[in-house]
């Protein structure tokens, strides 16, 4: 029997550790039928290492999300690779430790606008690049944290990924007449690297034990990545612009 995405070609960014839904996004993308290509920032030794781990072996090359050049070379390096793209993964976040951490009101402007730039713009410009291989269509997925609350220690990610959600709508809005869908999926918190980050995320992990109502385990990345890998597949056709929660369904709980 073979897999949901068997036949497809998809690059996938963030894969830093095996803690991180980028690496149990990939690692499902193989097992599942679909060639991979990786990318990587600012180690790509890092990333190499940790693709040893895979099923199968993934190039990895070299991509900073903010640098022109990389981005206007990547259509190049990955087609000549894979030939073409039918996914795109985006896994890539970062503010600086000043946007972090309960310093909301006194951020200056500088490392909010690296926040967004990274956080958010990067999936219309990584979109932008891969574009000429989409010519078939295809899907592009994001990660986001449910911006429709302000969280603890949290601080200018929440009003990034505000910016990354609504950048997917238009951009779904903007792309779906080549056939591209592009969505998000909004995790519940997971002990990655990204999470260490934030001063302060035992508090916010807190939350889920008290009001999820699936039980959630912080060191499983694995549900979200299934949903990731599910939204890159056929079986998805006509959904975009959407925000599906792998969240144990914290989401729909008020109190």
């Amino acid at each position: 029997m073979s897999g949901i995405l068997e036949g497809k070609r998809i690059l996938i960014t963030g894969v830093l550790t095996e803690s991180s839904i980028a690496f149990h996004t990939a690692k499902l993308a193989q097992e599942q039928g679909a060639e991979i290509i990786l990318t990587a920032f600012p180690r790509p030794t890092l990333t190499e290492r940790i693709a040893k781990k895979l099923p199968k072996p993934a190039k990895v090359i070299e991509l900073d999300v903010t640098n022109e050049e990389h981005l206007a070379r990547l259509a190049d390096i990955v087609g000549e690779e894979l030939g073409g793209l039918d996914g795109v993964v985006h896994s890539i976040g970062f503010a600086p430790q000043d946007a972090l951490g309960g310093n909301f009101l006194n951020t200056p402007f500088e490392s909010v606008a690296t926040a967004m730039h990274v956080s958010a713009f990067s999936l219309k410009s990584l979109t932008m690049a891969c574009l000429p291989l989409m010519q078939n269509g295809g899907s592009v997925v994001g990660l986001t944290f449910d911006a429709s609350f302000a969280w603890p220690q949290y601080d200018w990610m929440g009003p990034a990924k505000a910016a990354l959600e609504a950048t997917s709508r238009y951009m779904a809005r903007d792309l779906g007449k080549q056939n591209i869908r592009c969505n998000l999926v909004s995790a519940g918190p997971l002990g990655s690297m990204a999470a260490k980050s934030i001063p302060g995320f035992s508090d916010l992990a807190a939350v889920w034990d008290e009001r999820s109502p699936l039980e959630w385990d912080l060191k499983d990345p694995e549900p979200a990545g299934r949903g990731v890998v599910a939204l890159l597949s056929d079986w998805f056709p006509k959904t975009t612009g959407e925000i599906v929660h792998v969240d144990g369904g914290l989401h729909a709980i008020g109190a």
